[in-house]
């Protein structure tokens, strides 16, 4: 049996993805902020028929990922309770389109969209190398550009726009996989897009435009959910070590900087001395 972990597995394509491998009798780690949501999935999964033995292995963590303790807290959890992590796809979102500080004093979507997924990736590295054929499906868009990282001001204290704040999250992911694999060869890590509109719920602060955008957009042409993670199952089934970037099935270039290693390098240092 294998061991998922989804992180915003509660809504759309994270929720689509548990119902999947719940199903198909795997262990899935849900974390999400909605114990409720992850209650009614755990229902719809267990009405429909389980193969083998029929048992439902599920699990939920609850956590809010745009708060360092929070991701820490769900690190240790997650090497305490678990040997081996076959799978973890990296889905959680709430999308911001002004700059917002969280308790912690630290930029929400900075922490949610990248630190968050760094805590995870590092921390959970060793048990990630425990299974087979260990995969890491981030659901960061790639293709940003390779200067789109401010390091002098990752949280944009200054001339925060949304488009800035996603390309920055974005490229900071790709790079992510670099240290991620020169750790662990055998690794695979992708970051992975949809290559169209999806079905799914709108969660975040957003003006009542790009809601009611979204929700008409989505209804009209956008995937249903479970079929928009048709390519994440088949990669997660079939992972193939290294780095790699896609949209929907189809593979895309990775974007190769002068200075990637020495960027995430960068990153790494900036994290463990911000985000103790």
């Amino acid at each position: 049996m294998r061991t998922i972990v989804i992180t915003g597995g509660t809504d759309g394509m994270g929720a689509a993805l548990a119902r999947h491998y719940l199903t198909a009798g795997d262990r899935v780690v849900v974390i999400g902020r909605d114990r409720a949501k992850f209650e009614a999935l755990l229902a719809a999964v267990e009405a429909r028929p389980v193969p083998d033995s029929g048992a439902v292995h599920a699990n939920f963590v609850a956590a809010d990922l745009s708060t360092v303790a929070d991701s820490r807290r769900v690190v240790e959890q997650l090497r305490r309770e678990y040997e081996r992590i076959d799978a973890l796809v990296l889905a959680a979102s709430f999308i911001r389109q002004r700059r917002h500080l969280t308790s912690e004093r630290h930029e929400a979507s900075w922490v949610l969209f990248f630190v968050s997924k760094y805590l995870l990736v590092t921390g959970l590295a060793e048990r990630l190398r425990a299974a087979g054929h260990p995969i890491v499906v981030n659901t960061a868009v790639p293709g940003a550009r390779a200067d789109a990282i401010d390091f002098t001001d990752p949280g944009m204290s200054r001339g925060f726009s949304f488009a800035r704040s996603n390309a920055q999250q974005r490229r900071a992911n790709e790079l992510l996989g670099l240290l991620a694999t020169a750790e662990d060869p055998n690794l695979a890590y992708v970051t992975w897009g949809p290559s169209g509109l999806v079905r799914t719920s709108f969660a975040g602060e957003v003006g009542p435009g790009m809601k009611i955008s979204a929700a008409v957009l989505g209804t009209v042409l956008g995937k249903r959910p479970d079929a928009a993670v048709r390519p994440i199952i088949d990669l997660i089934d079939d992972p193939a070590p290294g780095r790699a970037a896609y949209r929907g099935a189809k593979p895309t270039a990775l974007v190769e900087g002068e200075h990637d290693r020495e960027d995430i390098a960068r990153l790494a240092q900036m994290i463990e001395r911000d985000f103790r």
